[in-house]
C-alpha cells in the first residue's frame, strides 16, 4: 500500500483521508502541501485520523497582504507542435465547428430545444434575460456575448422573444460588431412560424460553417480553462498537479490558461500573489480575493464555508485544504492578467478569472472567457459539461474504473511515480483536433450564469 506523506499528515489512496505522522497538540497548525490547512481542536496522536472531528479552519475575513514576488519567469520554448483547428475570418481559432443557438431570454428555451432536435444544432437553456435589473442584467448580456463570439461555434442563431429586457435590438448594442454570415437573429414574436424560420436560418448557418476546414494551428493559439469539481484527498496529489504541469508546458509554448473559482483560492491566495510580476497585478489579485470575501459577508455567510458533503467524504476537511489543492491547477507560471467576470482572455500565459466555484457557473464563465477546452479534475465524479469539450480527470483508480462513461483521463498513476505530463498533453492536442470528450459523446453540455441582484 502506497501512503503519500505530506508534512505532518499522510494521505492514504484507498480513501483519500489524512492521518497524523506525529503527535499534534490542540491549537497547533496541521500542515499539508507545505502550508497550514487548519488547526487541531484537540490533541491528536500519531496515526490518528485527522478530519472534521479534530480539526478546524484558520480562515477569517479580509487580510492585509504585502507584495513579495517570488517566482521563476516561464521560459518560452520554440515548438512545432500543432493541432488541427478552424481559423475564423477574424483570425481566431476554434476546435469545434458546431452551430449554436443562444437565447436572449429563457422564455424561448423550448423553441431552441425543438430547433436543435430538428437540425443538430446545439442549444444551452438558461432562465435569464428578462425581469433583471442593473449589474445582473449586464452580466447576463456579457456572458451571452462571450458565448456568441466563441470561435468553437462556426455559426450562431441568436434566438429572442421580443418583449424581454434583453431583446435583440438592445442586446446588439452590447454585442457590437459581428460577422453577418456567422451570426443570425430570429425574434420569435415577429415570426409567423418560428420553427420553420429557425430551421431555415440554421441550415444556412450550417452551410456557412461547412466552408471552414481543419488546418494545422500552433499550440500557442489554445486557450485552456482550469477547473476542479468535487474533490478528495488525492486531488492535490494527482489530478490537480498534473493539470498544473500541463498548464506550465502549454504556457512555455505560448498558450493561455485560465484559473477561476475565487473562493477556492482562499487560504492559498498568497501563493498566487507571489507569482504576480508587477505591483499592479498583485493589487488586482488582492482585490479579486477581498472583493469575493466581501460578497460572502454582504450576504451574512461565513467565508470559510466550502467543502461540500462529497468533499468531506472524500477526505477534504477545510477550505484551505481544498484551495491549496485547487491552485495547483495553475502550475508555477507567473500571473499575466486578472480578469473580471464576463471578460475575455487577451494575453498568453496564466490569467486569474473572477467567479464562483459552482461547477456549471464556472465552466460557463470559462467558456465565455474564450476557453476552447476545459480541464476538469474530479475526485468524486460528475457528468456535467460546458458548451466546449470538458475533459474529466480522475484523481483515483476507483473513480476512473467505476465511471468510465464520465471520465476521460486517469491521473492516479502519478501515485506510482509515473510522469503523465507528455501523455496528457498529447491527449489534449487530440481533443483540440477533434477527438470527442465524454461530455460531448453523452450530450452533457449546459450553462448557468452568476446572479447577485434583483429580479422583478
Amino acid at each position: 500500500m502506497i501512503i503519500h506523506r505530506l508534512d505532518n499528515v499522510e494521505v492514504k489512496p484507498e480513501n483519500g483521508h489524512k492521518y497524523a505522522l506525529c503527535d499534534i497538540k490542540c491549537g497547533e497548525n496541521i500542515i499539508k502541501y507545505g502550508n497550514p490547512i487548519g488547526h487541531a481542536t484537540s490533541d491528536i496522536k500519531k496515526g490518528d485520523h485527522v478530519h472534521s472531528h479534530n480539526m478546524k479552519t484558520n480562515l477569517s475575513g479580509n487580510l492585509e497582504y504585502t507584495y513579495e514576488p517570488d517566482y521563476t519567469p516561464s521560459a518560452k520554448v520554440e515548438t512545432d507542435k500543432t493541432f488541427m483547428g478552424y481559423v475564423r475570418k477574424n483570425g481566431e481559432v476554434g476546435i469545434r465547428n458546431d452551430v449554436w443557438i443562444i437565447n436572449t431570454v429563457g422564455c424561448v428555451n423550448k423553441i431552441a430545444k425543438r430547433l436543435a432536435s430538428l437540425t443538430g444544432a446545439k442549444h444551452f437553456e438558461h432562465p435569464f434575460g428578462c425581469s433583471q435589473l442593473g449589474d445582473d442584467h449586464k452580466t447576463t448580456q456579457l456572458i451571452l456575448k462571450g458565448l456568441i463570439n466563441h470561435p468553437n461555434a462556426g455559426g450562431v442563431l441568436v434566438l429572442g422573444l421580443g418583449c424581454e429586457n434583453n431583446n435583440i435590438s438592445e442586446f446588439k448594442k452590447v454585442l457590437g460588431d459581428y460577422d453577418e454570415k456567422r451570426v443570425r437573429f430570429l425574434n420569435t414574436q415577429d415570426s409567423e412560424d418560428e420553427i420553420e424560420d429557425g430551421v431555415k436560418i440554421i441550415e444556412e448557418l450550417k452551410a456557412y460553417a461547412a466552408t471552414f476546414e481543419r488546418t494545422p494551428v500552433p499550440v500557442s493559439k489554445l486557450i485552456v480553462g482550469l477547473k476542479c469539481g468535487g474533490s478528495d484527498g488525492l486531488s492535490g496529489i494527482t489530478a490537480n498537479p498534473l493539470v498544473g504541469s500541463v498548464s506550465d508546458k502549454l504556457i512555455t509554448y505560448g498558450a493561455s490558461c485560465v484559473l477561476t473559482e475565487v473562493p477556492e483560492m482562499f487560504g492559498a491566495e498568497h501563493l498566487l500573489m507571489k507569482r504576480c510580476p508587477t505591483k499592479e497585478l498583485f493589487d488586482k489579485t488582492v482585490d479579486l480575493i477581498n472583493n469575493f470575501k466581501d460578497y460572502f459577508t454582504k450576504h451574512n455567510q461565513v467565508i470559510y464555508e466550502n467543502p461540500s458533503p462529497g468533499n468531506k467524504e472524500g477526505g477534504i476537511t477545510t477550505l484551505e485544504e481544498k484551495s491549496l489543492g485547487c491552485v495547483q491547477k495553475g502550475g508555477l507560471s507567473e500571473v499575466v492578467d486578472v480578469l473580471d467576470y464576463g471578460d475575455r482572455v487577451t494575453k498568453n500565459g496564466l490569467s486569474l478569472l473572477n467567479g464562483p466555484g459552482n461547477d456549471i457557473v464556472a465552466i460557463t464563465n470559462l467558456t465565455a472567457a474564450g476557453a476552447h477546452v476545459i480541464l476538469f479534475t474530479t475526485g468524486r465524479g460528475t457528468p456535467v459539461g460546458a458548451p466546449v469539450p470538458t475533459v474529466k480527470i480522475a484523481t483515483n483508480n476507483r473513480l476512473a474504473e467505476n465511471k468510465k462513461n464520465w471520465i476521460d483521463y486517469n491521473a492516479a498513476p502519478l501515485l506510482d511515480g509515473k510522469d503523465l505530463t507528455d501523455d496528457f498533453l498529447e491527449y489534449i492536442i487530440k481533443v483540440a483536433s477533434g477527438e470527442q470528450t465524454r461530455n460531448e459523446i453523452n450530450g452533457y453540455e449546459e450553462i448557468s450564469i452568476f446572479k447577485d441582484g434583483i429580479v422583478l
